[in-house]
């Protein structure tokens, strides 16, 4: 049964137990200082970087990249499946590969490893399927035996939060429980739970029922009661569900406390998580925000925004940037052409002319896909995929085709950024420098690809406020 819940407050947060920063982040670092295991993340989409910088990101899993991984000096790297735009199939083959060559390189190397799955923070994606996947064949392969899984979909630069086992996303002033949300419409990995536990127990087709999950409160993390949690831990098996309450950073810290203590003491534990738990468990620092001497040469060249995403948040922010004032020129993609054939290769062909030319003359030209969306409905849910990544191709093959450099890239949605990076780039690896704004996070592009040494600016499609857009682009232009 769901239970409905209703919206709150954003000012809800200030009414909750306060934290105390000093004690949790004193637990933290005592605890981080101990831990010594690589910390690999696979990406289901390129917008997980987004609270991390100074780390790699692989576009490749093949044996090669993902032993390089293994052997960096930094304790962290990312892997780019892209798997929100795969099939279930492609998704199981994927997963399995690499849990394979993650146990290989490990071997190899003698590093033991957590695994992190991080997915969207709004629920979406294959779920339990990548994670039952992954904990699977490292079972089969090294003889590791987990104990449980852990859900934190926290992400605060995004707005969203869970309290009370349920999760909101931030809505201007309104924080709205996940279950109600555009995001839990999605045609593809649509939910109707916003209780974690009830969430859990719909999208395993109650196979974790309510009563299997165990919750960590935000009662005993906001009190730095490690000892609590660490008993809590302690009593998963089974592949259990954890259910990490959390509101603020501190929230996280005092929970991989009580987590690295567990993890000393035996327990194995797979992560389902927002990008928030990657920082912290990486032991990443905070930094300021990218400037404009950061992210932009000074070629002379005009800049790229591409918007694919279609979520609600990114047509107002689009709008938005339309009627600033800012000298950018507009482009729509006509994502409808996908039912006439050859209609889409007409409209790349198009687009790109008109794109050329704006970069040629100093000018930003803003590619975005038809704002209508496209009746999909008599379709099966996988063809519905199908359809949307043969639009996604069209409009990735916009920067591919280029040939001319831009002085940046934006790329707007999480399937889109992605396959600029690792389509039309030729991206095999990247270092994250940093965000542009919270949230937002922007690679410098490797030497093989095909505009090396240049700022790219992965730009989420449910991340930010209506002028959020606007704002990272007056930065790009100075």
């Amino acid at each position: 049964m769901v239970t409905f819940y209703p919206e709150l407050p954003f000012s809800a947060l200030s009414q909750l137990p306060v934290s105390d920063s000093a004690g949790a982040d004193a637990l933290y670092r005592k605890a981080l200082a101990t831990f010594r295991r690589k910390v690999v993340v696979l990406d289901d989409d390129p917008t997980g970087i987004q609270t991390v910088h100074g780390v790699n990101v692989y576009t490749r899993w093949d044996e090669e990249s993902v032993l390089s991984g293994f052997e960096e000096k930094n304790g962290m790297f990312f892997i780019l499946t892209n798997s929100r735009s795969f099939t279930s199939e492609q998704t199981e083959t994927v997963h399995r590969e690499i849990a394979e060559r993650v146990c290989a390189a490990a071997r190899k190397t003698g590093k033991d490893f957590v695994l992190i799955s991080r997915a969207d923070s709004t629920l979406r994606g294959h779920w339990p399927l990548e994670t039952q996947m992954l904990a699977g064949t490292v079972e089969k392969v090294s003889g590791r035996r987990y104990d449980g899984e852990v859900l934190m979909p926290f992400f605060m630069e995004g707005g969203r939060y869970t309290i009370g086992n349920v999760h909101y996303v931030r809505d201007g002033n309104r924080l709205i429980p996940a279950g109600q949300t555009e995001f839990a419409k999605d045609s593809t990995f649509g939910y109707v739970s916003s209780d974690l536990c009830q969430w859990c127990e719909e999208k395993t087709g109650g196979k974790f029922q309510v009563s299997d999950c165990v919750c960590i409160p935000l009662e005993e993390l906001r009190a730095l009661d490690t000892e609590a949690v660490f008993r809590r831990l302690m009593g998963v098996k089974n592949f259990g569900k954890v259910i990490v309450n959390a509101a603020c950073y501190d929230d996280v810290k005092v929970f991989c406390a009580a987590f690295l203590r567990a993890l000393a003491e035996g327990k194995e534990f797979l992560f389902r998580t927002a990008a928030a738990w990657t920082k912290i468990l990486g032991g990443v620092e905070d930094r300021s925000l990218l400037s404009r001497s950061e992210l932009v040469s000074g070629s002379g060249a005009g800049g790229v925004i591409l918007v694919g995403s279609h979520v609600h948040k990114t047509t107002l922010q689009l709008e938005d940037l339309r009627s600033s004032g800012l000298p950018v020129t507009f482009i729509e993609f006509d994502a409808t052409q996908v039912s006439v054939p050859g209609g889409l290769e007409r409209e790349v062909e198009r687009t790109v002319a008109l794109t050329e030319r704006e970069i040629e003359a100093g000018r930003t030209a803003a590619v975005y896909t038809t704002r209508k969306r496209i009746d999909f409905s008599e379709l099966e849910p996988e063809q519905r995929l199908l359809q949307s990544v043969a639009i996604s191709d069209a409009v990735t093959s916009i920067v591919g085709k280029l040939r001319v450099q831009p002085s940046f890239i934006v790329a707007k949605g999480g399937i889109t950024s992605s396959d600029v990076g690792t389509k039309a780039l030729g991206v095999r690896k990247a270092e994250v420098l940093g965000q542009i704004m919270p949230g937002i996070p922007v690679w410098k592009t490797g030497p093989e690809s095909k505009f090396p040494g240049m700022s790219y600016v992965i730009f989420p499609g449910n991340v930010g406020e209506t002028t959020t857009l606007t704002a990272a682009v007056r930065v790009l232009l100075g």
